[in-house]
């Protein structure tokens, strides 16, 4: 097994990384997990059908990178990627963003912009004790910028009393892209 990589296709099973028109990725470039075998999606009787099963292929909605000996990478859900100013890439990791101090949860996703295509936005709940303002949110976001590529930090900011959440506690992001 390989550090980080979920694994590799078990026998009997064949996966890929397939970009947007169901060719296989290059080694270590992002696109989407296909997977064939005996228990591929046959319960699907209505339109999801067309979208879920392309070419053969069970397409997961998860993205994913594979390396030259097959293991694979997970990266993002496909509808977390962001396609900014050219670059595409996984909505970076809240890790970084509240690395700066204990004082904020985030959740990240992204918004169009005219300019950029799409630019990342930070949902932001804080701690008790600490005040929503301009300046903490620009403080964020330059701290962000320093940690991780500078195109992923988040251009837009929003301050929210609670992020959407099923009754068991799983964040509702569809919620947060109909926001958005």
């Amino acid at each position: 097994m390989r550090h980080g990589a979920t694994g590799y296709a078990l026998p009997g099973y064949r996966a890929a990384v397939l970009d947007d028109e169901g060719r296989p990725c290059t080694p270590g470039a992002i696109g989407r997990l296909a997977v064939k075998g005996p228990t591929g999606c046959r319960y699907l009787a209505d339109g999801r059908q067309r979208d879920y099963v392309q070419g053969g292929w069970n397409i997961t909605g998860d993205a994913y990178t594979v390396d030259g000996d097959g293991y694979f990478f997970y990266q993002a859900r496909t509808d977390d990627m962001i396609i900014s100013a050219g670059y595409t890439s996984p909505a970076p990791k809240s890790k970084a963003f509240c690395s700066l101090t204990r004082r904020c949860r985030v959740r990240r996703g992204r918004r169009s912009d005219e300019d950029r295509g799409q630019v990342v936005k930070a949902y932001v709940v804080l701690k008790a004790g600490y005040a929503k303002s301009d300046a903490l949110a620009k403080n964020l976001q330059d701290h962000v910028k320093g940690a991780i590529a500078p195109y992923k930090y988040p251009r837009r900011v929003e301050f929210v009393d609670a992020l959407p959440r099923t009754e068991t506690g799983k964040l509702q992001r569809f919620k947060l892209r109909e926001r958005a």
